[in-house]
């Protein structure tokens, strides 16, 4: 029986995939993009990057995307301690004009992370988006999925090409979702799953302020299910997203935030990916 089952149903929940498993986001103008991500839109690096630092404002590396055949669909940049926007951490997604990356209800996408402080090389990442829940995930399989791009020689043309290689081989992501929505996990093990996920949310926690078992619920009929990849998007997106009510240790009311920081983000996607491909043997 599936565990999150076993409670009723939200009201809101869907009852047809159907009708919007490949509906894919609206695509943003570049207008849109520095509205959501200023950074994107540097003029210069910041004051602290070395003299081998190349800047490349990252709109340059949007517009050669886009003239690629990679659509924007999402853009967001973390807030500077220093108070200097301009030089943040911001992360893109991408999704092919050619909507081939396809599988029953994700899309494939190209996840573009970078800041112009010199703290980090441009980071191009296999992503999935669920549209019925408009959740983004990111997945590595070995030596796939993951491209560092130093801030050094023909920067914008290895970014691209990166962003290529990881569409061409797309293909081994679709295998594993495959094996995931093959591979079955009794109640005792999505519970367990779930404690993993928690472990990895409040890592210095000894005691979460939520119970395993709400992780797993359920908040749409696309969630019902016990394989190892309905239990893991439920889970992502309840970790995510967050917004559970629970409990500090001290009986004090709280409810989970949700994970805004891009660091955090790209920490918890990957850790509970990982957590996924265990499942399943990889």
């Amino acid at each position: 029986m599936n565990l999150a089952s076993s409670s009723a149903l939200s009201p809101s929940m869907s009852t047809s995939l159907s009708s919007i498993s490949h509906v894919a986001r609206s695509s943003l103008t570049l207008e849109q993009v520095q509205h959501r991500a200023p950074a994107v839109f540097a003029e210069e690096a910041a004051g602290t990057t070395g003299a081998r630092y190349v800047f490349i404002s990252t709109r340059d590396i949007v517009t050669a995307l886009m003239d690629a055949g990679f659509e924007p669909t999402d853009a967001t940049q973390t807030r500077s301690r220093l108070g200097n926007e301009a030089h943040a951490r911001h992360m893109l997604r991408f999704q092919p004009v050619v909507k081939t990356l396809t599988w029953d209800d994700v899309l494939g996408e190209i996840v573009l992370i970078n800041s112009h402080d010199g703290r980090s090389a441009y980071t191009l990442r296999a992503g999935l988006y669920r549209p019925v829940c408009m959740n983004g995930m990111l997945t590595t399989l070995g030596d796939f999925g993951l491209v560092h791009v130093s801030h050094r020689g023909n920067v914008v043309a290895n970014v691209v090409e990166a962003a290529q290689r990881i569409t061409r081989d797309f293909g081994r992501v679709g295998d594993v979702v495959e094996q995931m929505r093959g591979t079955m996990l009794t109640e005792t093990q999505q519970l367990d799953f779930a404690r993993d996920a928690l472990k990895l949310r409040f890592p210095e926690q000894a005691q979460p302020p939520v119970e395993p078992a709400q992780l797993l619920q359920e908040r749409r009929m696309a969630d019902v299910g016990d394989d190892v990849w309905r239990v893991f998007q439920r889970t992502q997106e309840a970790v995510i997203r967050g917004g559970l009510p629970g409990r500090t240790v001290k009986g004090r009311p709280v409810h989970t935030r949700g994970i805004l920081a891009i660091r955090e983000n790209v920490r918890l996607n990957s850790g509970l990916w990982d957590l996924a491909l265990r499942r399943i043997g990889r």
